[in-house]
């Protein structure tokens, strides 16, 4: 059984915000591809794949921080059912955060093209050159990133509720910590 702590660790809260600023950096800047053919595209896209590989990697260490780890306990007096859909909506998070890289590096191997990482290292392709593949893919990480979307608006709102009227502890463990003697 894993120890229980009051207050998420320096580490898991560092994960934590650095993958908030970089998912909320993606969702805009692939807003941003698909809304121009500008010269600024070539750009976006030379940001969106080495963020993606770098959340990808980000989520890995994250999941096994908090599976060796674990997290605060919630409050005793929340309603279950407020339970229950904490519980879900972050696996829903870590699965999105785990998926969408995936789907990503999927889709260009699926359509030919390498991830091009910074300093031109090309990561290998892990599908099949199809472009129905590609298609298919390319659908399904724009759904899965309006879902992500709409799943980071519903964590946020639950943040706030926490911090701002219940004002239960849950954000404070996430945001600073133990506060020191």
């Amino acid at each position: 059984m894993k120890p229980t702590y009051a207050h998420f660790s320096p580490l898991q809260r560092l994960l934590h915000w650095t993958m908030a600023l970089l998912i909320l950096t993606m969702l805009f800047v692939g807003v941003g591809m698909v809304a121009t053919l500008s010269h600024a595209h070539d750009t976006l896209i030379a940001i969106h794949r080495p963020l993606g590989i770098a959340i990808l990697l980000l989520v890995l260490l994250r999941i096994g921080l908090r599976l060796r780890r674990g997290s605060p306990p919630l409050p005793n007096d929340m309603p279950t059912l407020q339970r229950t859909v904490a519980r879900l909506s972050h696996l829903v998070l870590y699965a999105l955060m785990l998926a969408m890289p995936l789907i990503g590096w999927s889709m260009l191997s699926a359509e030919g093209y390498p991830v091009t990482m910074f300093g031109g290292v090309h990561l290998p392709a892990i599908m099949p050159h199809d472009i129905r593949l590609f298609a298919l893919l390319r659908a399904l990480h724009t759904y899965l990133a309006l879902l992500l979307f709409v799943t980071v608006l519903g964590h946020l709102a639950a943040a706030l509720f926490h911090g701002l009227i219940r004002r239960d502890g849950v954000f404070s463990s996430m945001a600073r910590g133990a506060r020191r003697a």
